[in-house]
């Protein structure tokens, strides 16, 4: 069974929109490699139909080795929405819960999630998500979508890893307490 592991960049005060808008001071060899090592250890992409449409408009282009790693890697997509699937995409139109708990108990590596915030909601209702990365930038943003919102429910995490770069970007990696 492989884990569906939801990778976020978020500011300190837990705004994940544009992160584009307010990350590139931050970026360093450590924090690429470490998206490139995350990227390389996943199977697939399960993405939001915004994050899809977001990406599958910037990336097809890309070279080099993370370019077509995730140009090449499959990608799901649950949408009502969407009628059309491009960039080596699978639309799940229905049963979105079941087909992600189907998606989960096949053997391989990592479903991975960036972005995506309603998806993550979602699925953490489910109780479907196993770890939560979170790339913590040393900023205050402000205004814009926050990863938690008030409609989120109470739930418990325990700290797993975290990792420091020179930067002042943090990782914090979570579980959730299922005990």
């Amino acid at each position: 069974m492989r884990k569906i592991v939801a990778s976020m960049l978020i500011a300190m005060d837990g705004v994940v929109e544009n992160p584009q808008m307010w990350t590139v001071q931050f970026r360093s060899e450590e924090s690429q490699k470490y998206k490139f090592d995350e990227l390389f250890a996943s199977a697939a992409l399960l993405l939001g139909r915004i994050t899809y449409q977001e990406l599958a408009a910037a990336w097809p282009g890309a070279t080099g080795a993370y370019g077509e790693r995730i140009n090449s890697m499959s990608k799901y997509v649950p949408t009502t929405t969407l009628q059309k699937a491009e960039w080596n995409a699978t639309l799940i139109k229905d049963n979105v819960i079941e087909e992600v708990t189907r998606l989960k108990q096949e053997s391989g590596q990592d479903l991975l999630i960036f972005g995506s915030v309603e998806l993550i909601h979602s699925l953490m209702q489910e109780d479907l998500i196993d770890e939560y990365r979170l790339m913590v930038f040393p900023i205050v943003v402000g205004n814009g979508k926050r990863l938690f919102h008030g409609e989120s429910q109470q739930k418990e995490f325990k700290l797993v890893q975290s990792q420091t770069f020179g930067s002042g970007v943090v990782v914090l990696t979570y579980e959730p307490d299922r005990a």
